[in-house]
């Protein structure tokens, strides 16, 4: 029986080691300084979109809706 509880102890600590280091070497991998560069662009092509498309419903709305004098 003691064998069983050992063996079952083992594998249960050999899973634990394989689960920590392949999540440990996706981490280093997914953290490249590509990816922070590839996020940062987004962001600003986000807000560039979001400018442009303020401005442009800005001057349909002047458009449809001359001042009145």
């Amino acid at each position: 029986m003691a064998k069983v509880v050992v063996s079952l102890a083992v594998l249960v600590v050999l899973g634990l080691v394989v689960a920590v280091l392949v999540s440990w070497r996706d981490r280093n991998r997914l953290s490249s300084e590509e990816d922070v560069t590839a996020v940062d662009q987004a962001g600003v092509d986000q807000h560039r979109h979001e400018a442009e498309r303020h401005f442009a419903s800005g001057m349909a709305a002047r458009h449809h809706n001359p001042p009145s004098t």
